[in-house]
């Protein structure tokens, strides 16, 4: 019998046991990439997947490719076991994938509405417990409108003892002020346009008073259901 050098037997044991390892590799490889494949619902190669879904006209359909009828529904791919591997989604025109993008708008608008609606409640009701808080609250915002209004009334008080000092001046002149020097009539003037500023102020105030009545009047329907639990109608 021919016998191979001591070193050429080693050279052949040794790639025998390489190729035996690679071997391994790759057969450990496609386990794992199979094995994920299942675990992501995905097919996996040489296992037949049977497709289910409920057709327009309520009948339930399978077949072992996906189902035409189904195209705009979801159609589930199962395993020989029945369990479900996977989801599919329904196929869309552009136009209906439009119109999906559009109502999940609307959704999240109304869903956002709706959520700071609660948040405004809630802020309400740690704001305001009960009936008695809410209208001391309106009341101090009325004095705090009432104590400026007043403060403008105190200064056309003073504009008017001041306009009577002008006055007496005028006699001197009979009343007719292009006769008076222009000091004189800077102070009348003065006088004058102060006057309307401090009225235009009240009557300002004087709608303040008025918005904060209606804010208050507003909150307290909304706070009545509150207090009483009734959180079943929403703003519109």
């Amino acid at each position: 019998m021919h016998r191979l050098p001591h070193h050429a037997g080693h050279s052949r044991f040794r790639a025998i046991g390489n190729a035996r390892a690679a071997l391994a590799v790759v057969l450990a490889a496609g386990c794992t990439l199979a094995l994920a494949q299942a675990q992501k619902g995905a097919p996996v190669p040489g296992a037949a997947g049977i497709y289910s879904c409920v057709d327009a006209k309520g009948r339930t359909l399978t077949a072992d490719r996906p189902i035409a009828e189904c195209s705009d529904r979801e159609q589930r791919e199962l395993s020989p076991s029945g369990m479900t591997r996977r989801r599919l989604e329904p196929t869309y025109t552009a136009r209906e994938q439009a119109e999906r993008e559009d109502r999940a708008r609307e959704a999240a608008v109304q869903a956002a509405r709706i959520a700071d609606e609660r948040r405004r409640e809630r802020a309400l009701l740690i704001r305001y417990p009960n009936a008695a808080a809410h209208e001391r609250e309106r009341g101090e915002a009325l004095v705090q409108v009432d104590a400026v209004i007043q403060a403008a009334r105190k200064r056309l008080s003073e504009l008017a003892d001041d306009r009577k000092k002008i006055d007496e001046e005028l006699e001197f002149y009979k009343g007719d002020a292009s006769k008076a020097p222009g000091v004189l009539r800077r102070r009348l003037d003065d006088n004058a346009k102060s006057v309307a500023v401090q009225n235009r102020f009240i009557g300002e105030q004087e709608d303040e008073k008025k918005r904060v009545n209606a804010r208050f009047d507003e909150e307290r329907v909304r706070l009545k259901q509150l207090w009483s639990g009734d959180t079943a109608t929403t703003a519109r």
